[in-house]
């Protein structure tokens, strides 16, 4: 599909590049060799690269092995999730309060790896209500989420996405679990992840790049996409996830991709 894309060079002149996972670079556990070949030919370049997903419900360590696996060679420094930007913003902003956690195993052990106590769910009270993308989901665990948000906890969720991209289909998201949550108790958790700025600000500072230095590779328009347009990253969309060309076309243009793509195949073709 053609695309009215402005002059390569734009992204040619990047120096970091971020890579969304789930249907960007791969699909479940079906990888996109023309990723592999793209990435490396940016590290060829003398490029950098990001791996970040909103996808908390595994760990960095996760992501570490899974795409070493799949043939991307990436390094512990080059992963990071939605889930570490929620637990740097709990280190920084909420030290000591104490945290209802709806998530993987996973994702929990991660918060208490990097010293977040807590809750089991049967208090009365908490201070802190977080939901993230949990395949362990419960109807003790909506129910303990949402009684203690209606105690007045404050209600956080670490990424906006409603569905995940599988080999078989979409999946309910962290998005879809929160709304859950949201009808219950009237209370919309502050997000994290992408598209908000607490993400930029953490790559920035981790990396050292400016936000001009970076350009973002994502599918879907509401969270790669939007994170760009909202905070001065060039934001490419490929068409291999979520977003459909219509969804292109009926998106206000302040909410457009920069470019769009029909897979990274296409950007790599383009750039080298």
């Amino acid at each position: 599909m053609n695309f009215n894309n402005p002059n390569i060079s734009v992204l040619n002149d990047k120096k970091l590049y971020i890579f969304d996972m789930d249907g960007t670079i791969y699909l479940g556990n079906r990888v996109f060799p023309f990723a592999i070949r793209f990435i490396k030919n940016l590290r060829a370049h003398g490029k950098r690269v990001l791996f970040f997903t909103n996808n908390a419900s595994h760990s960095p360590d996760f992501y570490l092995k899974k795409l070493t696996k799949l043939g991307f060679e990436p390094t512990a420094d080059e992963i990071m999730t939605s889930g570490d930007v929620t637990i740097e913003f709990l280190r920084r902003h909420r030290a000591g309060k104490s945290v209802y956690l709806v998530g993987t195993d996973e994702l929990v052990n991660n918060f208490r790896e990097k010293g977040i106590d807590l809750l089991t769910g049967d208090e009365e009270k908490a201070d802190i209500v977080i939901t993230s993308f949990d395949t362990t989901l419960t109807y003790k665990k909506l129910d303990d989420a949402c009684r203690l948000v209606r105690g007045g906890a404050e209600y956080l969720s670490t990424h906006p996405d409603f569905n995940c991209p599988t080999e078989t289909g979409f999946i309910p998201d962290s998005g879809a679990i929160a709304a859950f949550v949201t009808a219950s108790t009237g209370k919309v958790p502050t997000y994290f992840g992408k598209p908000y700025k607490e993400t930029v600000e953490m790559i920035c500072e981790t990396t050292g790049f400016d936000r001009s230095e970076m350009c973002i590779f994502g599918d879907r328009l509401y969270t790669d996409i939007a994170i760009g347009k909202r905070h001065g990253v060039t934001a490419v969309l490929v068409l291999s996830g979520e977003t459909q060309p219509a969804d292109v076309e009926a998106a206000d243009d302040k909410d457009k991709p920069d470019f769009v793509f029909d897979s990274l195949d296409n950007v790599d073709l383009a750039m080298f």
